[in-house]
């Protein structure tokens, strides 16, 4: 091989290894900023759960972090965008404790029932720290705008997953054929807000109880006559 040969192929070589080590150093950088954005993301959570996510400021989640606020406004651009991603992380979560779980259990009154006791043991595992969809609520009901937006497209999931549910039950025919799969999760979400009510704020002992009381009066009314 001439040397011109040669030094072609040995600079090929080197800039190979340059661009080869610039791309790994870029992916191990995109690879820590992600995991610096969960947590923050994950902190904004624990905090929103005990202040609400009004209650959430860059400069707070900067002093949890050990972060200056312009280290956690390079992972997002405003208060707002943290409310948001703080959002959909709950309800990643809530997906994930809730509704998958299940998902293992044979369709119809099993799925619907698995439903509602993960729904409920997630409501007084939050006795302590509450929950972003009932503060949320609260706070932005009246109040036009992205994370109201967020918030409204969440519940609106989930809401749609226990009529699917509760349609389910009735296509199985566990449940009456005139059941209506808005009203009766309208009801079993009254019993969940219930829950929430008399376990965080009234500190009543009997509200879980009650809550499978109230579920299993439910199914009764709705229950096909012959299952």
């Amino acid at each position: 091989m001439a040397e011109s040969d040669v030094s072609r192929t040995t600079g090929s070589r080197v800039r190979g290894a340059h661009t080869r080590a610039a791309t790994t150093r870029a992916t191990k950088a995109v690879h820590k900023g992600q995991q610096t954005k969960a947590a923050i993301v994950d902190a904004a959570l624990s905090l929103a759960s005990q202040v609400g996510l009004e209650g959430l400021s860059i400069g707070a989640i900067g002093e949890i972090m050990g972060m200056s606020k312009s280290g956690v406004f390079a992972h997002f651009g405003s208060r707002e965008e943290l409310q948001i991603s703080v959002v959909r992380e709950y309800h990643a979560r809530f997906e994930r404790e809730v509704f998958r779980p299940a998902l293992a259990a044979p369709r119809g009154l099993p799925r619907l029932r698995a439903l509602f006791d993960n729904w409920m043991r997630q409501t007084s595992l939050e006795i302590d720290s509450g929950c972003i969809y009932i503060s949320g609520a609260v706070e932005f009901d009246d109040r036009p705008g992205p994370v109201r937006d967020a918030l409204v497209e969440t519940v609106n999931t989930w809401q749609a997953a226990v009529r699917r549910a509760v349609q389910l039950a009735i296509d199985e025919g566990h449940l009456r054929a005139d059941t209506d799969p808005a009203q009766m999760a309208f009801e079993i979400h009254g019993l969940i807000l219930a829950l929430h009510y008399e376990a965080r704020f009234l500190r009543s002992p009997g509200g879980l109880q009650r809550a499978r009381t109230g579920f299993d009066n439910l199914l009764a009314r709705y229950r096909r006559q012959d299952t």
